[in-house]
């Protein structure tokens, strides 16, 4: 890939998307970022790329936007843990997503696609786990499933329409620029800060520097081998009591209190009453029964030895990439609202 051709990166006003332009800018390579609403441009102030507008459902704004796009970084997405129709909200447009972009490239002529999964589709059965352990044996969730069915998707389409399509899989992103509404793992970290997490749930978190996924996507589009997957996370997981105790030790001024154990039945009682309150208000809860029976206790451990090796991978440590989100989101207290 030369420095001069255009890349596009889809949802380009989350998280990972806006620093992958962010990324992509320094290194020179002219983007094109696609957003559902061209009108919120905050998150491009001083960003020299154009903005257009395309929705992941509507395949023919995909086929417009792609046109003299040689690279395209498709991350955009529906990303939540909870919806009041989940498959409608998360599954259908997810896989709805992945055809209509892949099929629009394919008709624009785009040479080569970096696809965003997400750990979501690995088997966890066996630890470390590495991306060819396949994917995540566990239906319970409907982000869960359209990650792993996307990605299935997404290489047969890509090997039927001749396009090169590597993926990339990252764990919780954290850090660096962000902008409201925050995405589920920054959001954990807005929690702690805010003191609303009283329970210790025994969920784990792998932490990754958002920074380092979005080079870690460049590299892939560099170096990724096609029809091959690549974990862009950490080796080792920090649960979330742990990592309150890491952000109390940092900031004892805030007086965190370090969540304390409970039974599962109080702990299943508890988000059974918080999933009440938001079917409600419409607005998620903070902790759901499946998030508990699904993730309490699991070790999100993993061998990034092939994105070491074949990519040149090389994240920050968990701490370290914790250390600069805490201190992002103190010195952005808009955030924290």
């Amino acid at each position: 890939m030369t420095k001069n051709n255009l890349s596009l990166v889809s949802g380009a006003n989350g998280h990972l998307g806006n620093n992958l332009v962010r990324f992509l800018l320094k290194q020179g390579i002219p983007v094109r970022a696609t957003v559902r609403n061209a009108k919120n441009k905050t998150p491009f102030k001083g960003l020299n790329c154009e903005l257009v507008e395309a929705d992941i459902t509507d395949k023919a704004s995909f086929v417009k936007a792609l046109q003299g796009v040689e690279t395209f970084y498709a991350v955009g997405a529906s990303f939540k843990l909870w919806a009041k129709d989940p498959k409608k909200e998360i599954y259908d447009v997810n896989m709805d997503g992945t055809r209509n972009t892949i099929e629009a490239a394919a008709e624009a002529g785009v040479k080569r696609i970096v696809y965003v999964s997400s750990i979501a589709a690995l088997d966890y059965t066996k630890l470390p786990t590495k991306e060819s352990n396949g994917y995540n044996p566990d239906r319970r969730d409907m982000y869960y499933n359209s990650k792993n069915d996307g990605e299935k998707l997404a290489f047969e389409l890509a090997a039927k329409l001749g396009i090169e399509l590597v993926s990339v899989m990252p764990s919780a992103m954290i850090g660096s620029e962000a902008s409201l509404p925050l995405n589920v793992s920054y959001g954990i970290v807005k929690l702690i800060l805010k003191k609303e997490i009283p329970v210790d749930t025994k969920i784990t978190l792998n932490w990754v520097d958002v920074k380092d996924v979005a080079e870690g996507c460049y590299l892939a589009a560099q170096k990724g081998r096609p029809g091959e997957r690549y974990i862009l996370a950490n080796e080792k997981c920090m649960s979330i009591t742990d990592t309150t105790i890491l952000a109390n030790s940092l900031y004892p001024e805030l007086k965190l209190k370090i969540p304390k154990s409970v039974p599962k039945g109080i702990l299943f009682t508890i988000a059974g009453l918080m999933e009440f309150t938001a079917r409600m208000s419409g607005k998620a809860p903070v902790l759901t029964r499946k998030d508990i029976s699904m993730f309490s206790g699991l070790q999100q451990n993993f061998d990034i030895s092939k994105a070491r090796n074949e990519l040149g991978f090389n994240p920050k440590s968990p701490v370290q990439a914790l250390k600069e989100a805490f201190d992002y989101m103190m010195k952005h207290p808009d955030l924290l609202k």
